[in-house]
Order: structure tokens, then sequence, then C-alpha cells
């Protein structure tokens, strides 16, 4: 392989995130050299931040020299994906760990969007402040220099599983359902902060039992200014009433107001009633960035929509995915289904796979979305909003204000679910775990070391942090309290996905 080495550093779409990245970045970049000098290699920066796909189109397409892209933030994928796709060059990702300059995160969605079009790469990655003593990570890095790829152990990751009949008998019945009536889910907008692997299509999700139907964000405003006075008033006492908890006006945020929790109940109301005007299942909400400058946060409104304890509910959550996330709609539309037949609460939360730590002999992550976590997540009621707190979402990102839909999770065995795109086929990833419950002190380590305003969820994945880095497809993640592992698997055959279990021994 050539010694000369281009960095780059994908960036992100806005300006603020970039320029708080940028001494993050130049460390990264200090660090990098240093360790591919030390292994013989010429390294060289492509300079500035990929902050359009236009500039990875300009920047990195001319390149044929191995590539490293440096993650030191949240970045969009097609700033990385648009400049190197069609090409052969070797490409690796490398990124930090950690919660509150997501890397991590940033690589794992820009992973799952080159896996989505077929482009070959490789990852690594360190907590080391010296990337150079990371014995782990050098050798790594000195196999990508040697080779052009890393191979990481795949002994987490398997086949389907035989199932109990049970199971299967929900699973088919199910799949009889959808096939008589398939599901239908409404797309606010299209995927939104650089997702390329978070959009299936619809001809792909004609496949599998469901459909979709967009809607022009640009509807939103208007409807939700629309909105009678009488019902969001009703609504507002509704959600005080159940328990959530606002912090209007705290820790310098005197622009957040109980009218700002209105103007947000008016846009839950507006979103509500598109779904029942086209009788969709579930929503997937695009949101950012198009509506930023325009309406106030659609977090709280997420949150609630994803939640059996909501303003006008029909006693169920009408599953909500941020960002219009398909990867994560269809899982949890189908997990809702699996839990109402086996009798559990239909709550499915959607994570981001933030951050993590050991923790008592087992590596924990930190999920972490900003409100689409419904409210039985914090109290394991699904009548009650107790245990929500609503904090103004950071006005750095969030000029109008507005309210998360924040909590802790409670304690509780979980399945987890996620579909990602390989090249043209969708795949299902499913596995067990359990949210953990920690000492205060090493919760707020962990909210604290992330966005404090944002839901926290504590869980272990049941693979180890190798397996879900070096493998995972996304940075995003659905989650139900109790064990509907075996349905989901059924399931997910029956609907003609390919299911990939990531766990121990399969499970």
């Amino acid at each position: 392989m050539s010694k000369k080495i281009a960095l780059f550093w994908p960036g992100d779409y806005r300006d603020k995130p970039n320029e708080l990245a940028l001494p993050l970045a130049r460390e990264a970049t200090a660090q990098m050299t240093a360790a591919l000098k030390r292994l013989g290699r010429d390294p060289y920066l492509v300079e500035g931040f990929m902050a359009r796909p236009a500039d990875a189109i300009e920047k990195l397409g001319p390149i044929d020299d191995p590539m490293i892209g440096l993650f030191v933030h949240w970045v969009y994928g097609p700033h990385t994906v648009d400049g190197v796709a069609g090409k052969d060059n070797p490409l690796l990702l490398a990124s930090n760990f950690d919660g509150t300059f997501p890397g991590l995160v940033g690589l794992l969605n820009t992973g799952a969007c080159l896996e989505s079009v077929g482009r070959k790469h490789s990852r690594a990655w360190t907590e080391a402040a010296d990337w150079t003593t990371d014995d782990a990570f050098m050798a790594r890095l000195e196999t990508w220099c040697e080779t052009g790829e890393i191979h990481y152990d795949e002994g987490e990751l398997h086949g389907a599983p035989s199932v109990g009949d049970a199971a299967q008998a929900i699973a088919d019945e199910l799949a009889a359902e959808i096939e008589r009536r398939r599901i239908l889910v409404l797309m606010l907008g299209d995927t939104s902060m650089g997702m390329v692997n978070g959009y299936f299509g619809y001809r792909r999700l004609l496949r599998h039992g469901f459909t979709e139907h967009k809607v022009d964000q640009a509807w939103l405003p208007g409807r939700a200014a629309a909105i009678d006075a009488g019902r969001v008033e009703k609504a507002f006492d509704f959600v005080k009433e159940k328990g959530v908890t606002f912090h209007w006006g705290e820790d310098g945020a005197g622009d957040f107001t109980p009218d700002s929790t209105r103007e947000q109940l008016r846009l839950y109301f507006a979103a509500l009633d598109l779904a029942h005007e086209f009788k969709a299942d579930c929503i997937g909400w695009q949101y950012q960035l198009g509506l930023i400058p325009v309406t106030t946060p659609s977090d709280f409104c997420e949150g609630l929509l994803n939640s059996a304890c909501r303003p006008e509910s029909d006693g169920s959550p009408l599953i909500t995915a941020t960002e219009a996330d398909q990867g994560n709609v269809v899982p949890m539309e189908m997990m809702k289904r699996i839990l109402r037949k086996r009798g559990l609460h239909e709550a499915v939360m959607f994570h981001d796979v933030r951050w993590g730590g050991e923790e008592n002999g087992r590596f924990l992550w930190v999920l972490l979305n900003s409100g689409s976590c419904g409210a039985y997540a914090f109290n394991h009621d699904p009548d009650s909003l107790e245990g929500v707190h609503s904090w103004r979402q950071p006005s750095m990102y969030f000029p109008n204000p507005g309210g998360t839909f924040a909590g802790l999770s409670k304690p509780g065995e979980m399945t987890w679910a996620r579909a990602w795109l390989s090249g043209d086929e969708i795949v299902m990833d499913i596995g067990r775990g359990e949210v953990v419950e920690l000492p205060e002190e090493r919760v707020r380590h962990y909210w604290d070391g992330t966005t404090p305003q944002w839901p926290l969820m504590m869980a272990d994945l049941g693979c180890s942090q190798e397996t879900l880095m070096a493998h995972y497809q996304s940075n995003h993640v659905a989650v139900a309290y109790g064990d509907i592992f075996e349905e989901m698997v059924a399931l997910s055959q029956a609907l003609g996905f390919r299911v990939r279990v990531v766990g121990q021994a399969g499970a």
C-alpha cells in the first residue's frame, strides 16, 4: 500500500459544531500523524471540514491514495460517502470514544452509510490520550497500512436461530395480519442529519409488508397554527396533571416558558392529525434541519407520540422515529405489535448509541436521544407521565425555545433491534439485553458527559464493545422492555428480512 495517506475531517452541515470540534480535529490529526509516522507512513491533511456533499466530491473524489477520515463529533454521512463512492482506494474511519463530542456516533452512521452503497472501509477507535500507547489500536492501524483493511472477530454475529412454537405462532399471526393490511409509515419529510443509511424507500419497503407516504414538512407550521386554542389548553393541563416536570426558565433558559410547551403541543396535534387523516400506523419525522428556524423543537411531541399516556390517546403509543429513520421505525412498529400479542405494554424506545464504559465487569452503553423515548421507560406505568422532565433544547442548535422529553430509564430485561441496508437487502439485527440501574454518581458521570437535557438509558446490549463498534450498522437502536427476542426473529423472517443476531451464543 502507498506510504502516502490522506487524512480528512468529516463534518457537520452546521458551522457551530464544526467550530467547536476544530481543536479536537487538530488534536486527532496530530495523534494520527504521530501514529502513522511511527509506522513509516507519510500522512498529509486535506484542509477543512467536509461540510457539504460537494466538499467531499471535490476534495476527496480526486484522491487515489489511501484515506483516513477522523471522526471527533457528529457528522453527516454524505460528507464522506459522496466523495469516496465508486472508488476502491483503502478507506479507514477512525474516531475518538467520547460522549461530549461523539465521534464514535458519526463513525457508526458513516460506516452504515458506506455499507448501504457497497463502499468497502475499515474502522478503528481509541480512548487513549496518546494514541500510540494503545497497543490494540496501533496493531490494527499497522494491519490497515499494510493490507488496506482490518478484520474483526465475528464470534458474536449469528444467523437466525430456531424459535419455539409459541413465538412462531405469534409471528405467523402477525405476518398474516400485515399481509391483509400493509403497514403504512407516514414520512414527515425525508431522512435527516446525513443518514444515507436511514432511508429504504418505497420499493424496498413493499417487499416486507411496509409502505410509505411522504408529506412535505411545509404542511406542519400552518396546520399547527390552526389548532384550536382550547384543544391545546386541555392538552397542556393533561401533561401537567399526568406528571411532567417542566423546567421553564431554569439554567439560563429564560425564553423557555409555558407558551413554548403550548406551541409544542400545537405541533404534536398537527402531526397526530396528519397520521389520522392518512390512517398511518407509524411516523417517520424529519424535523431537522428545515423546521429549526420555523417552529419549536419536535422532541416533546415525539416523546408524547411514543407514549400511551398522551393527549387524545387511543391507548397505544403511536410509533414515531425521529429524523425519519426507517431503520428504526420498521423494527419499532414490529416490536410494538409483538408486545401487544404478548400482553405486554407496547412502548418501544428510539435511542442513539451514544457512548459507554465498563461497569462491574460488563460494558454498558449510553443510549440517549433528544426526544423519541416514551414515558414508559421512566415509570413502567402506561397511564402516567411521571418521571418525564422537559428541559429547553440547547439553544446553540435550537434557536426557537422548546422542551425535551427526558428521564432516567428504569432497569429491566429488554430486546433490541435495528434494520439496515446491505446493498439492496434489508437486514434485521436483533439482540437481547438489560437496562441497568447504576449508583447516582455513575449516572451523573454518563449523563453530564453527554447531553443532560435528553433521556438516558444505561444498557448492556448483550455483546462486547468491540463487536458493536466494528460491526453495527447504525447510530440508532430500537429498544423494548421484555424478552420478545424469539418473536422478533420469527416475524422478521416471516416478512422476508435477513436476520443477524448480535450477542453471545446467538442470544
